[in-house]
């Protein structure tokens, strides 16, 4: 597994879209940072870039040199639900790709602690972006296998699909407004 990591960090640092395992899914993404490579998602996908995508973190402390403000009542929810795909919208990103950022400044970010996805991103040492490994408006694929041809042909690299995970829903997602959590999707 040593090398497959390796072998993606170095497709992020080159700016390349990448196939990878999330904590739920199997996903697609690049370097959040990198607006061109954020451009190629959107285009591989055939996904409207007024659709927002996910960004994924590894830790607070990722978080906040992404985010202005971490809300002590984001972190004391995530904390206590830290078994669950929680995904958080929040305002006012920073040093993200501009193209990654929803028309409203905000973005939807994920912190991951767990599996392949957590060690990629700590060796990294920046946000992944993290879509759906399908085109625009199909099913989420739930294991490597359900993965359409297209996308698997047009990445420029692909995690080693032994690498199972289990796949789970998608994370639930919330955001801040007036000092209330509100639930977006269960």
């Amino acid at each position: 597994m040593q090398e497959t990591l390796l072998k993606a960090v170095l497709s992020l640092q080159k700016g390349e879209v990448i196939l990878y395992p999330t904590d739920t899914i199997w996903g697609i993404g690049c370097d959040a940072t990198n607006n061109t490579s954020v451009k190629k998602v959107y285009a591989l996908k055939k996904r409207s870039a007024n659709k927002s995508l996910i960004v994924l973190v590894n830790s607070f402390e990722m978080l906040e040199q992404y985010v202005e403000v971490v809300p002590q009542k984001i972190k004391n929810y995530l904390l206590q639900y830290s078994e669950t795909p929680i995904t958080v919208i929040y305002n006012f990103p920073k040093n993200l790709a501009t193209n990654s950022i929803a028309k409203d400044n905000t973005i939807a970010v994920r912190i991951v602690k767990k599996g392949f996805i957590n060690k990629l991103i700590t060796a990294f040492g920046k946000p992944i972006v993290s879509t759906s490994a399908n085109m625009s408006n199909q099913k989420s694929p739930k294991n490597y296998l359900d993965i359409d041809e297209r996308i698997i042909h047009n990445v420029d690299f692909i995690v080693n699909p032994s690498i199972a995970i289990k796949p789970k829903p998608p994370s639930k997602i919330i955001k801040l407004d007036k000092g209330e959590i509100i639930v977006l999707r269960e």
